[in-house]
């Protein structure tokens, strides 16, 4: 699978949509995932962590403007609302919810995919990529390189996620639960276990001396800050 593929995933209960969706989409641009119920689509929207949702609205166990809002709870994925519904409340009520966009079905395939574009230019626009540098560590998040002394550091794709949310606030105090809630989703706020052993193997891989950190600093009792680079 190519990992530059931006990622959709689709949440309809209709195997018939799925399909042809699955089939529409699949031509090279994207890589497709599938969810037929709401709690699916949130299961999905924590581990894969898609570029782009595609949802309807009338799931089998809940609304799907219910997942808008438990998905804006801690994403700004962006999400493509497509439903039969076609009245003027329902699509406020939607777009209020956080969905970026509304199509109504049936729906043309190009009017979608020209709708996934823009949310999905939106989306890069809305979240600059800097560059970090402080004393011997350096962050590159365009080419989502690590170095420290001049030399690439290999992160695991959660390590280099825990630093990208640190790097883009550097500086600012990020608490635990905020923490846990981007990385790994709402499901994991009681467990900040896994918080602390990424932080403990960042620090390994990214300070001279990990027992007395220079940049990822430790907020007692509320979470962490990176050093800022001013």
């Amino acid at each position: 699978m190519n990992k530059n593929l931006q990622k959709i995933l689709i949440v309809d209960d209709e195997k018939a949509i799925q399909r042809f969706l699955k089939s529409a989409l699949s031509g090279g641009e994207f890589t497709i995932y599938e969810a037929g119920t709401g709690q699916e689509a949130l299961a999905a929207a924590t581990q894969l962590r898609p570029d782009l949702i595609i949802l309807d609205l009338g799931l089998p166990d809940m609304d799907g403007v219910e997942v808008i809002r438990r998905l804006r709870e801690w994403t700004n994925i962006p999400v493509i609302v497509l439903s039969v519904r076609e009245r003027e409340g329902d699509k406020i009520s939607a777009l209020d919810a956080g969905a970026d966009d509304y199509v109504t079905k049936p729906f043309g395939i190009g009017e979608l995919l020209a709708r996934m574009r823009v949310a999905l230019r939106r989306s890069v626009q809305e979240a600059p990529e800097p560059v970090y540098k402080i004393d011997e560590l350096e962050v590159d998040l365009p080419r989502r390189r690590v170095l420290f002394g001049g030399k690439e550091v290999q992160l695991t794709p959660t390590e280099y996620d825990v630093l990208k949310l640190l790097v883009t606030h550097a500086g600012k105090v990020l608490t635990h639960r905020h923490m846990l809630s981007q990385i790994w989703g709402p499901t994991y706020l009681e467990q900040p276990h896994i918080l602390r052993v990424t932080i403990s193997n960042l620090r390994h891989k990214l300070e001279p001396e990990p027992d007395r950190p220079r940049y990822i600093l430790t907020e007692p009792g509320v979470g962490y800050r990176l050093k800022a680079n001013f």
